[in-house]
């Protein structure tokens, strides 16, 4: 799993993120459920508030949002992290079920924390795209490290992964992402994806925070190596990220519905496949539509291209017309070239 690069089918991410709404238990469920609904790993961020921010509140700190507002930054982490004493417990849950664990850092302890638990992997969240020290740091550890790009200008992009690179990653993953929550399809612009995927020679995969599963099955079918959902047991338990998260039944849905769409990019084809041989039958062909004499002239009185395909091709059609027929045929006979005079 360290190879994104070398993977067949598109990786699937659980994002728990707050989901759990600091109840332990819950967090284990969805591990179980993200497992059984089919995803490839769950993911959990780490922090706490004072990594992100500060206990202020000011116009700076204060959150304009519809779901989020009327509390400050501080407060709505506090509301939000996941305590790191459940971690080990966790990832622990997650190797025994066979579901790959990880989390996003969002500071240098947390990356360390991380790197004792041993992780795959590691992320760095949108936000912190800017934060070339951290990108630095992450990449240092020689593990696969993923970068989300919501909010990034190309610019940023490539600094973010010459940092990358330079202190020493020896593979990346760039994720496509609109940073508002929810986003809104019209604005994913999944066309980018092959261009980044050129322009950065590196797997490009989605972090989508679009309502639904449409998006991310959009985003495989333009060459995503990787789809990250946000994930909740249900969106009648409120918490920060509920809201625009999916339900196990909405994953495992999202997970067939992108399976078969690798399925269906196949290759380049033209021609009869395996099944349609059988459906080839009943093409189109050259019939005799009413009973004809010996010597009497085919016409589109008498002749018709009509199901199944056991006559001549209807493209012989006008060469057939006027010709003289060189026996009597009945209704139903598909016509041969030993049946009429002079086709060649």
């Amino acid at each position: 799993m360290t190879h994104f690069s070398k993977l067949k089918n598109c990786f699937i991410i659980a994002e728990i993120s707050a989901n759990h709404g600091q109840n332990f238990n819950r967090a284990v469920t969805l591990i179980r459920k993200a497992k059984q609904s089919g995803a490839d790993a769950v993911k959990f961020q780490l922090y706490r508030p004072d990594s992100l921010t500060i206990d202020a509140d000011n116009k700076y700190f204060r959150i304009r949002h519809p779901k989020w507002g009327g509390q400050t930054l501080y407060q709505l982490y506090r509301k939000a992290c996941t305590p790191w004493r459940w971690f080990k417990r966790l990832k622990k849950t997650a190797d025994d079920l066979g579901i790959l664990f990880f989390a996003t850092a969002f500071d240098k302890t947390g990356v360390d924390f991380l790197e004792d638990l041993n992780v795959a992997l590691h992320k760095i969240a949108s936000f912190e795209l800017v934060d070339l020290p951290l990108i630095e740091y992450a990449a240092r550890t020689k593990k696969p490290l993923i970068l989300s790009t919501g909010m990034a200008t190309i610019k940023e992009i490539k600094e973010a992964v010459s940092a990358a690179r330079n202190a020493g990653a020896k593979e990346i993953v760039l994720l496509k992402c609109v940073s508002s929550y929810p986003a809104s399809p019209k604005e994913m612009n999944l066309k980018t994806i092959p261009f980044m995927q050129k322009q950065f020679k590196c797997p490009v995969g989605l972090s989508d925070h679009t309502k639904g599963i449409g998006v991310s099955v959009a985003a495989v079918v333009m060459g995503a190596s990787l789809v990250e959902k946000h994930f909740a047991l249900s969106r009648t338990i409120h918490t920060p990220d509920s809201f625009f998260s999916l339900e196990p039944e909405e994953l495992k849905l999202l997970v067939e519905n992108i399976r078969m769409a690798e399925d269906a990019l196949g290759k380049v084809h033209f021609g009869l496949t395996k099944q349609e041989r059988n459906s080839k039958l009943y093409r189109r062909s050259l019939f005799v539509i009413k009973d004809i004499k010996k010597g009497e002239i085919f016409t589109e009185e008498n002749i018709r291209s009509i199901r199944p395909s056991c006559g001549l091709e209807p493209k012989y059609l006008k060469k057939i017309l006027g010709k003289r027929v060189k026996k009597d045929i009945k209704t139903g006979t598909p016509l041969t070239v030993s049946i009429v005079k002079g086709i060649y």
